[in-house]
């Protein structure tokens, strides 16, 4: 056979269109058609291209009718749900922190219904959506004023934008990072039109640099979290605290610290990491504070801006609020985040659940798991020790103690790996020293038996 054969055997749109219709249901005929005319574009190249690689025997329509089949059941460049057995519990590639069922619950109830967004139900007239989460946030931080917007960088922009828009902002040359998506501090305040001035040098920046660069131009000091960048041994900075002392010489300066992830609960008492919390920061005076939903927190993507009310109201007056106001999904969302903390109800949020479970925890978990993966010859299986991370910029320092399910396939990780992630529920792992780890710290137990069905399909 040759590659005009192979090119004879593809088959018509409408004749493949109509015999996978009868197949699927509740697909839409179009998406079935195109879907129908990728497959056999792909095949059509493939055989133009490529087409000693291909099967002389093979069956051309099959094969066609094959891709039409996955492409339907998981269609590329559409969001997926998939399970995260890396062990990163805040993972950036994987959609950041699981909400909590409450979270999810209250989300879906908000999609359903009417809600009261942008009305007030005691007057009886036009309210503002800001209110609906101030209060909450007011109380979990002890801010006199809070404001939501759709990510941190937008908050960070906002902030420096209405407030220091012409004007100095003093920041650490320590504190100049660039984050995920070549968010980079400098630039972005560039965009706002604020004046970068830089102080100290990278590794020690002092009180005095601060207090030497302030001049009649100065409109704000700002601290920036350093986020997946640690500077460590020969070092100093200066901490919020020292930084408010400022303020006696030049009240009219405002004091910012973008926190970055923004904890709500203590896991320094737990000797993880050192990130402290919101309210620690806010009750030393601080002029604003501004961190993200989606991290620490474990709540829907925002950027809260909490601090003093004189700030937080230019910032709700600016025209770049609306531009950057959240929906009401996520104040549904973040609205029963923030309650669930001040319920003290802190495991029933994934990502502190996740960061705070034991190493016998997820071992017990593992031996289950193992003893229930079928035995094969190609296919090795053991428990070892090892280390989960945090993620999301936070904490990069910080290794939680973990036990990882290992799997070693003769045909290499690699190979394990990519069939893994093929399942219908792609299954993300890791690889270490070309085997393949499993994580079990960020599966939870209800993915379990995905988990096992994924690993016995393709080690058959």
């Amino acid at each position: 056979m040759i590659k005009s054969d192979l090119l004879r055997q593809l088959p018509a749109v409408h004749e493949v269109t109509k015999e996978i219709s009868l197949e699927v249901n509740g697909i839409n005929e179009k998406e079935i058609t195109r879907a129908v005319q990728d497959a056999i574009a792909f095949w059509r190249n493939r055989i133009q291209t490529d087409w000693n690689s291909i099967d002389l025997n093979a069956d051309i329509q099959g094969l066609i009718k094959d891709t039409i089949r996955n492409k339907l059941a998981s269609p590329k460049n559409q969001i997926r749900t998939v399970i995260n057995a890396s062990g990163v519990v805040i993972h950036t590639n994987l959609g950041r922190s699981r909400l909590s069922e409450n979270a999810v619950k209250r989300m879906t109830e908000t999609a359903c219904m009417y809600s009261n967004l942008e009305y007030n139900l005691e007057q009886g007239k036009r309210g503002s959506r800001h209110d609906l989460t101030e209060d909450l946030i007011k109380k979990s931080t002890g801010a006199e004023a809070a404001l939501v917007v759709n990510n941190n960088a937008a908050a960070v922009y906002l902030i420096l934008k209405a407030l220091a828009k012409n004007k100095e902002v003093i920041v650490s040359r320590g504190e100049l990072v660039e984050i995920g998506g070549s968010f980079r501090v400098s630039s972005i305040m560039e965009e706002s039109g604020a004046l970068l001035k830089e102080v100290g040098t990278t590794n020690k920046t002092h009180y005095a640099d601060y207090e030497t660069a302030i001049n009649e131009n100065t409109g704000m000091v700002m601290k920036v979290h350093t986020s997946n960048f640690k500077v460590i041994g020969f070092t100093k900075n200066v901490s919020s605290a020292e930084l408010m002392e400022l303020k006696a010489d030049s009240p009219e300066v405002i004091i910012y610290e973008d926190l970055g992830s923004g904890a709500l609960y203590p896991f320094q008492a737990h000797g993880i990491g050192e990130e402290p919390l919101v309210s620690s920061i806010i009750n030393q005076g601080i002029d604003l504070v501004s961190f993200s939903g989606d991290k620490l927190l474990g709540g829907p993507q925002a950027g809260i801006i909490a601090g003093k009310k004189k700030y937080i109201d230019i910032l709700k007056k600016h025209q770049l609020a609306r531009v950057l106001r959240v929906d009401k999904f996520t104040i549904a969302a973040l609205n029963e985040t923030l309650n669930t903390y001040l319920n003290e109800d802190f495991l029933s949020i994934p990502t502190v659940r996740d960061i705070l479970k034991t190493p016998d925890e997820i071992k017990i978990r593992a031996l289950k798991l193992m003893g229930q993966i079928d035995n094969r010859d190609n296919l090795q299986m053991n428990i070892i020790e090892d280390f989960s991370r945090v993620g999301g910029g936070t904490m990069p320092e910080v290794k939680l103690p973990t036990y990882c399910l290992v799997l070693k396939h003769d045909k290499g990780a690699s190979y394990l790996t990519n069939l893994l992630r093929e399942n219908r529920v792609p299954v993300i792992v890791r690889i270490k020293d070309d085997e393949v780890l499993l994580d079990l710290r960020t599966v939870t137990e209800e993915e379990e038996s995905i988990l096992i069905e994924a690993i016995n399909s393709v080690t058959a």
